[in-house]
């Protein structure tokens, strides 16, 4: 208890002196309580905060060694009996764990699902329909002007203060994970008021749904229906801690091995003043993976943990990277966000049955909302359009031609549209974009540099893992092995798996202890 309590004065005064100092004091602050209380072991949490981190991160220290451990004993402490006791230590955790990005914004994020909580109750089925209505569109209404004013009010305050200079820009930190979990709230109240869900009378299980720490700021977003039963019976096993434990490494093989090292290709590239071209072509196509693996480990570690927890949430990735046109990649890239606008916008506006304008239109109504959630600026705004006009031109121009070309002509069609549309993602202005496009077809005079030169011999390993890993050999390994019905096939179907995952957990931590802090890409949005 001793040593408990020691780590966490180590965090609260590492925290408190960071508000006050910055990243620097947080050192100072953590090497003097270790010098007085001559608890050296101190100096793990040194390591921690001499980075300057302030969000708790899957791929963190603090997360790996603290946190998740101290949740998995006092979770599995509890007997499974009391079920709705573990919860209170699930919600509990996963409050704490949103609350390392600022208390301020657990209060909103609280906020929310009383909203949601109060929006359900009113739009169940004991109430009147004009009763329903009401409370389904005051929860929609709340949540998404709470959404709108902390993401959005800066980007039209600018625009606003453009016409009128008098008017001031208001500055508005943006909470993280607001778009996702204000997205799961509103699926709840939706589906309550649609018949789909049951309502949820207990406050503390809704936040839980909410609130839990695994898809809390990064996805994936979870329908309530998918969980709701779990929340209240499910079992945790052996078999499926062991199952999330190995998905969870391999999401932490992704970020910390490919991500992290192809994301120092794309920062490097795009920071560039004038690339070469070649150069500008790695830099697009390293971000390309880097958003993959990032993004995609993300979500690899929260199915991993909630299945340790006894929780079956749905892929969001299914290998996009091998998809033959755009629409094939968006059935496979980011799947609860895209069903999401599918069931929730695109359908009630009308979805295909009606007519071709108006389908146009739904569509361009669905690409530039999915643009704009992913922020508040021209150059997301941009992306979201410009993949509606290569959805809608594959649905009512080329896409008929398209598929009587051959299969490599198809993937490398719709690959090379994707690399652009992440230069879009990447760029922090349309003129950068533009600026960036022009370098990637030769505006500044030169094709190959010696910097391009350098970062493809000094990352090729990890480039080629990244092609190898897009691709779903997991599937055809084990395909291959299923199909040798011996002993020595069944076993490494069954160990192959858990002794990569170690290794892959030996390799991040490696990387961990000697690299710096970087979060992940889409806790931006």
């Amino acid at each position: 208890m001793l040593d408990f309590a020691l780590c966490y004065a180590t965090i609260a005064t590492a925290r408190n002196a960071r508000v006050i100092g910055g990243p620097a004091a947080a050192a100072a602050a953590v090497e003097k309580l270790s010098d007085a209380s001559g608890q050296k072991r101190a100096g793990l949490f040194l390591l921690i905060f001499k980075r300057g981190e302030s969000v708790m991160v899957f791929s963190s220290a603090s997360f790996l060694i603290f946190f998740l451990p101290c949740l998995l004993v006092l979770y599995f402490l509890v007997p499974r009996r009391c079920r709705y006791l573990r919860n209170l230590v699930l919600l509990a955790f996963s409050l704490a764990f949103y609350a390392c990005g600022g208390p301020k914004f657990l209060l909103l994020m609280l906020l929310s699902i009383a909203i949601n909580y109060a929006g359900g109750l009113l739009a169940g089925p004991a109430h009147r329909p004009g009763t329903r209505r009401l409370g389904m569109t005051l929860a929609v209404v709340l949540g998404l002007a709470l959404l709108g004013w902390f993401k959005y009010a800066g980007f039209f305050g600018e625009m606003l203060h453009a016409l009128l200079p008098v008017v001031p820009v208001p500055q508005v930190t943006l909470p993280i994970g607001i778009s996702f979990f204000t997205f799961q709230g509103l699926s709840y109240v939706i589906d309550v008021y649609r018949g789909d869900a049951a309502v949820q009378r207990d406050p503390l299980k809704l936040a839980l749904y909410i609130a839990f720490f695994p898809q809390l700021v990064a996805g994936p977003i979870v329908r309530y229906t998918t969980v709701a039963e779990e929340i209240d019976e499910r079992r945790e096993s052996v078999s499926e801690f062991s199952a999330g434990a190995v998905r969870f490494l391999f999401g932490l093989g992704k970020k910390m091995l490919l991500a992290n090292a192809v994301a120092r290709i794309a920062d490097a590239a795009f920071a560039a003043a004038m690339p070469s071209a070649l150069f500008a072509w790695l830099g697009a196509v390293a971000y390309t993976f880097q958003i993959y693996f990032d993004f995609s480990a993300y979500s690899d570690m929260a199915i991993g943990l909630g299945r340790m927890f006894g929780f079956h949430f749905l892929e969001n990735f299914n290998y996009p990277y091998i998809a033959r046109s755009v629409t094939e990649f968006w059935r496979h890239w980011h799947i609860s966000l895209s069903t999401w606008f599918r069931d929730y916008v695109y359908i009630p506006l009308g979805g295909n049955r009606c007519s071709r304008a108006r389908n146009v239109w739904n569509l361009f109504v669905v690409w530039f909302l999915t643009g704009m959630w992913h922020g508040a600026s021209w150059n997301f705004i941009a992306w979201g359009l410009w993949f509606f006009v290569l959805l809608v031109g594959e649905k009512l121009l080329w896409g008929k031609a398209l598929e009587r070309l051959p299969s490599l002509v198809r993937h490398a069609y719709a690959m090379v549209l994707v690399v652009f549309s992440w230069v879009l993602f990447r760029a922090e202005t349309l003129t950068a974009a533009a600026a960036y496009f022009a370098a990637m077809f030769g505006s500044s005079g030169v094709w190959c540099g010696s910097r391009v030169v350098y970062y493809a011999l000094e990352f090729w390993p990890e480039l080629l893992c990244c092609c190898i890993a897009a691709l779903p050999v997991k599937q055809w390994l084990e395909a291959a092995l299923q199909k040798r019905d011996g002993a020595p096939a069944r076993a490494v179907l069954t160990w192959g798996p858990k002794l990569a995952a170690m290794t892959l957990l030996a390799c991040s931590y490696c990387k961990l202890v000697t690299g710096s802090f970087n979060p992940f890409i889409y806790f931006r949005f």
